[in-house]
Order: C-alpha cells, then structure tokens, then sequence
C-alpha cells in the first residue's frame, strides 16, 4: 500500500514502514544507472531503486547495504556513492551468475540478499525461486552454522529461518511497483514542464 502526498511526493510504503520522500529515493537514480550502465544493465535502474528503497529506503551512508557483500561487517560503508557502487557490482555479479544458471529474476533478486548460494541451490531444483526453497535454504544454511545464523529476537516471522530474509525478492517486487509509478510519474512531470516553456516560448 501506497500513497503520493504533497510537491516532495510523501511515500507511504508497506504496511508498517516509515514514510519517506521522492527526492531522497530519486536523488541516487544517476549515480545507480550510471553504475549499472557500466554493466550493460541500465535497463536494471528501477529495480536496484526499489532494493535500495527496501534496503534503507535511500538513508543513511550505506543506502544499498552492500557492506556484508564486500566482505565488511555491516554498516562499515561509510558514502552512499561507495555503497552504491558495490549494490550495483554484487547485483551485477548475482546476475551473470544467475544467467549462467538460467535461474528467473526473482531468484537473482533473492540472492542479493542470501547470496551467489541461493542461485546454485535454486538452478538445482527447478530454476525459479519460491518462498518454500528460500526458506529450506536459510534453514540449511542456519543448521550447518547455528551460532552463526540467529533471528535475534526470538518469535519473529523468520524463525526458524534466520539466515536472510526468505521473502526479500516478495517485498522488492512490491517496492518496484511503487518505483516505476515514481518514475513515470517524474516523467510525466518533466513533460508537463517542457510542453508548458514551449508554449510560452510559441
């Protein structure tokens, strides 16, 4: 659930979330689609917005989260360009990997979050992602690592699957939704803009 309020366009996310503004998600858009265009992956900018928006949406110094996936412990990025730049190789990383695997998006979505492990784990077992072999993954990975893996506090929606979130590529999906009505909606905007200087320019 949604909703667009005011010239700084307030979001209202998913139930339970934060509102948060337009201009702090769209602010990174260029850095994100330059990045990915280095990658031949531009067409991808929509959906490394909406994994940001779910990882941060867009604050603090590792908008992308990406510090775990440079091997760092979390939160040690400290810029947001630094941070973008290793969401955008880990995605791009995911998705060569998922291609030579000829797994769906949504497994390479998933594996932003448990891994390039998840991808392997899936193209054995039918090459697309369900909730069901994300959470037998976290399983597997907690049983073989216990003291590794914990949910923290115990009784939330991920027990006993601590390793990950098991439904991230669900949640993505959703807030990529609400990204391309950002988009187009700025689009739009522009548009209006431009028609409106070439009237009166007429």
């Amino acid at each position: 659930m949604w909703s667009l309020i005011g010239p700084n366009r307030i979001l209202s996310l998913l139930p339970g979330h934060e509102p948060v503004s337009q201009n702090q998600l769209l602010k990174y858009e260029p850095t994100i689609s330059q990045e990915l265009n280095s990658y031949g992956l531009k067409s991808y900018t929509p959906l490394l917005l909406a994994i940001m928006l779910q990882e941060s949406k867009g604050e603090g110094s590792d908008p992308m989260q990406a510090s775990e996936s440079a091997g760092l412990k979390r939160n040690q990025i400290k810029n947001p360009e630094t941070s973008i730049k290793q969401g955008v190789y880990h995605f791009s990383e995911m998705y060569k990997f998922g291609k030579q695997k000829h797994v769906d998006l949504d497994t390479i979505i998933q594996s932003y979050n448990m891994g390039p492990g998840y991808i392997s784990y899936v193209a054995e077992r039918g090459q697309e992602h369900k909730e069901t072999l994300a959470k037998s993954y976290s399983k597997m990975k907690v049983e073989k690592s216990p003291n590794t893996y914990t949910c923290g506090i115990r009784d939330t929606f991920r027990e006993p699957y601590c390793y990950g979130d098991f439904t991230y590529a669900e949640k993505v999906n959703k807030q990529l939704a609400l990204v391309q009505t950002i988009l187009k909606d700025k689009d739009s905007t522009k548009n209006d803009s431009k028609a409106k200087t070439s009237f009166v320019s007429k």
